[in-house]
């Protein structure tokens, strides 16, 4: 059996700014990750003709460093750096 991934799944502190889009921390990368699609199906925030780039409102534009669309791969990357 494949042992699973303890720092992958140990419980980062989140900021302030990402807390507002996924809720109190602390929490596992993982976890984080899935409120995130929580939070942008909810909102309806993933772009209609490009399903890879997510459209930022206000909340996630502060996540997102102020830019107003991203794509999923740049998405992670800049949550990173909300995490510690």
């Amino acid at each position: 059996m494949a042992k699973s991934n303890s720092a992958f799944m140990k419980p980062m502190t989140l900021s302030d700014e990402l807390e507002a889009v996924v809720g109190k921390g602390p929490m596992p990368r993982s976890e984080v990750v899935k409120a995130l699609w929580v939070y942008i199906k909810k909102h309806d925030l993933q772009d209609a003709k490009n399903k890879r780039n997510i459209n930022g409102d206000d909340k996630l534009k502060k996540v997102f460093g102020g830019k107003g669309t991203v794509s999923m791969f740049e998405m992670t990357k800049l949550v990173s750096k909300h995490l510690s």
